[in-house]
């Protein structure tokens, strides 16, 4: 069977998060390991799903791109301290340099992205901080210590370029954040369905107006009850506000 299905920026954020949530790793690692939820819009979800919890997800923001003539009085911030599991308890508070040294293989670090190239399996981080900001704190001991490193991202963020191309070509005689390609797993709106339904999921438009601004269209494929299951998702992300609105 075959099913559409049309997702706005933060029902996708909803259902990657529901996704990331769900996953066995993450599961582990939340329950007997360690596993760390850096902060930002897509995590802030995240956090929702993982903890149970409802949070102000404006205040769990790093960088971010909005429109500067509308909602200039949506503040957006880090104030919330970031989520870390140790041992089925959390360890929030404890600095992402400090808690990725105690990390190891079976361990999981949850960081968003700003540039993906999903056939190309490619995925980047834009990086305005001079020290390469809480990519560069990770990254380093995620590869050394066989830490688990997964981006949540929206498909929403496809790009149509080679993005080691696109970093190599923002060093030199360019003003503005610089991007930085990770080898980190990439999980999207794609692999949330996999992990809900066990259906096939192809992004196959995207676009929308009126509050359907960065929509994707899903083409979802499989058994009768995946597909089933799939309506039910959907049905469950309806009323999804947009990020930083009531």
């Amino acid at each position: 069977m075959k099913k559409s299905i049309v997702l706005t920026p933060a029902q996708s954020k909803r259902l990657i998060a529901k996704g990331v949530a769900a996953r066995p790793d993450v599961l582990r690692a939340k329950e007997k390991g360690m596993l760390i939820v850096c902060t930002g819009t897509t995590n802030a979800y995240v956090v929702e799903e993982i903890t149970g919890e409802r949070i102000e997800k404006t205040k769990y923001v790093t960088g971010h791109y909005r429109d500067r003539t509308r909602h200039q009085d949506v503040r957006m911030s880090s104030e919330l301290p970031t989520v870390v599991y140790k041992g089925g308890k959390r360890a929030d508070g404890v600095p992402v340099a400090d808690a990725v040294k105690e990390m190891g293989p079976g361990d999981v670090v949850l960081k968003g992205a700003n540039a993906l190239n999903y056939e190309r399996r490619q995925v980047a981080v834009m990086i305005g901080h001079p020290q390469g900001g809480t990519l560069a704190s990770v990254l380093g001991c995620c590869v050394a210590r066989r830490i688990h490193l997964i981006h949540p991202v929206g498909l929403e963020k496809s790009v149509p370029v080679d993005l080691d191309w696109a970093a190599r070509h923002m060093r030199d005689d360019f003003e503005g954040p610089a991007l930085w390609p990770s080898p980190g797993e990439i999980f999207t709106e794609i692999e949330a369905i996999a992990v809900l339904t066990g259906a096939k999921a192809y992004p196959v438009a995207a676009g929308g107006i009126l509050g359907a601004e960065g929509c994707v269209v899903l083409l979802c494929e499989g058994s009768e009850e995946q597909i089933a299951a799939v309506a039910r998702i959907r049905a469950a992300l309806e009323g999804e506000p947009p990020f930083g609105l009531p």
